[in-house]
């Protein structure tokens, strides 16, 4: 499995409880082929999300943007990019 981003603005801002129903969405449209880890919520200073940082393992970038647009086509991303991760432990 290859690690992804998918970045997604999110205008205009949306409340913190509206994330919630969205990340449910995401999780119940995974499948062993693309597989969302984690994400990243940037804020405003009222606490809005306005942009949103997904991690994903998948089979191929294909297989991951297949995935995002039809579990969660009301969250669109803005770009899906293959990733590596590096832990500042590596570098002591």
């Amino acid at each position: 499995m290859s690690k992804f981003v998918a970045v997604h603005p999110v205008v205009p801002p949306a409340k913190m409880e509206d994330v919630g129903p969205v990340a449910k969405k995401a999780k119940a449209g995974l499948s062993t082929d693309a597989y969302w880890v984690k994400s990243w919520l940037m804020l405003n200073d009222s606490g809005e999300v306005t942009a949103i940082y997904c991690e994903w393992d998948g089979k191929d970038k294909e297989t991951v943007k297949n995935a995002l647009e039809n579990t969660i086509p009301e969250l669109p991303f803005s770009e899906l990019s293959q990733m590596a991760e590096i832990q500042s432990e590596d570098f002591r």
